[in-house]
């Protein structure tokens, strides 16, 4: 990684497209820290459970949502946007038309992505303010002694509504001009900056006189370092499936007769299933949330499923939609009867497997055992991790672990392994642009 790197600065193009990506990550930053006009941060901060729906969003939007900043809702707005797009894509054939279309198609799907966000950060924005306002939030300090709280909170809402589309244009902007999946490095640098706040805070513990605080920082490294580990080990494994190409003679030359494989990884969909399990979970709370905070289900979907619960119902639902989204995305990406068609069009064979439907099926056998236990990985990840550090810290080590939970890690380390890829490969592409001149 820190070879790519030193590689990439030497680069003057791939140098320019880092610094922009820089740029345009440090304006998401100071976003995140510029105050709206009419909100007490502090009234609000003070009221946000560790473990709980909003805290949980806080972590990814990089403690935006505590500062009542200009960014406060960020970029969730366009994550669930995109979760809605992929599970309507597969329902709706005019979707699935636009996604076979290449770059055409890709321009509509991000459109009608665009009216999406829209319409979840308004909804969104609304839910926020109207739990600022419950909280005693909002103050009257910006448009004087009217106390009109319905004036405030409206103008808070259009505030936090501009921020979300103004972080969905920088992620965009990171993509076109930048380096790797702009909302992705939005989402890794709020999760990097949520985790670095929750280690000074440990520091300052520390140093004004708790013994147990730098023990539990210690250990918190430790064991972040062992899921580390185990996350790029499982990241990088794949299966390799090989495939033989007949030769064939075409004139005077003879083509063909190599030897390849088909690369299929373990977890192929990443950290989406456990988004989307997520995303899936917590949107009846935050609907409740909005409409009736004072209802018994909302009372009783927080404390048996809601973010952060700690009843068995809530683990093992998160494990099922985890299973279930792995599957669904697993059958996007991975689509046995294509490659099966691929590989005999082209005169390839798997060895021992004759060419049509056996090979589909035996691709097909071989994806559906591999997303299981990609799936189980996941649901290890998103849920066990988490719960040991619990144990294993304390409640003084909570903040850290909320912080810095294990489903972070893991969008963290696949966000890092995405960026380095991207890295090598403008650097071959620069090579080889080099090698033709």
């Amino acid at each position: 990684m820190f070879e790519t790197l030193k590689n990439a600065f030497k680069n003057k193009e791939v140098r320019t497209k880092l610094l922009i990506t820089i740029a345009l990550l440090f304006i998401y930053r100071l976003g995140c820290w510029i105050p709206i006009p009419g909100i007490n941060a502090a009234a609000y901060s003070s009221t946000m459970n560790d473990g709980s729906l909003l805290s949980l969003l806080n972590g990814i939007n990089g403690n935006a949502l505590a500062n009542g900043s200009l960014f406060a809702i960020g970029i969730t707005p366009y994550i669930n946007a995109s979760i809605i797009l992929q599970l309507l894509t597969v329902a709706i054939p005019r979707l699935q038309e636009y996604s076979k279309q290449g770059d055409e198609g890709k321009r509509k799907i991000t459109q009608i992505t665009r009216y999406i966000t829209i319409i979840l950060a308004i909804a969104q924005a609304a839910a926020i303010t109207v739990s600022y306002a419950r909280s005693g939030a909002l103050t009257d300090g910006v448009f004087g002694p009217m106390n009109q709280t319905w004036l405030i909170g409206i103008f808070v809402a259009l505030l936090m509504i501009t921020g979300s589309m103004l972080t969905m244009w920088l992620g965009e902007r990171i993509t076109d001009y930048g380096v790797g999946n702009g909302i992705s490095l939005l989402i890794f640098v709020g999760i990097i900056a949520s985790a670095g706040l929750s280690i000074i805070a440990q520091f300052k513990s520390a140093i004004d006189g708790d013994e147990m605080a730098i023990w539990q920082l210690i250990g918190f490294v430790i064991m972040v370092v062992a899921v580390f580990m185990l996350i790029v080990f499982v990241d990088l494994a794949e299966r390799r499936v090989p495939v033989q190409y007949a030769k064939q003679i075409k004139g005077r030359k003879q083509y063909g007769g190599q030897s390849t494989y088909i690369p299929v990884k373990l977890n192929a969909s990443g950290v989406l299933p456990i988004i989307f399990a997520t995303a899936i979970i917590t949107f009846p709370q935050m609907i409740a949330q909005m409409v009736a905070p004072e209802s018994s289900f909302y009372r009783w979907w927080s404390t048996w499923l809601g973010a952060g619960s700690q009843y068995p119902i809530y683990y093992i639902l998160v494990a099922l939609l985890i299973l279930f989204f792995s599957y669904f995305y697993a059958q996007i990406e991975f689509n046995p009867e294509d490659i099966s068609r691929n590989i005999q069009q082209y005169g390839g064979f798997i060895h021992g497997i004759r060419p049509g439907k056996p090979t589909t099926e035996y691709l097909s056998r071989i994806s559906k055992r591999l997303t299981l236990f990609g799936a189980i990985f996941l649901a290890f990840i998103a849920l066990v991790p988490s719960v040991i550090f619990a144990a294993v810290l304390g409640s003084g080590g909570q903040t850290l672990v909320n912080a810095f939970s294990a489903t972070g890690m893991l969008i963290v380390v696949s966000v890092a392994l995405e960026f380095n890829k991207q890295l090598q490969s403008l650097l071959m592409m620069k090579q080889y642009k080099g090698f033709l001149k």
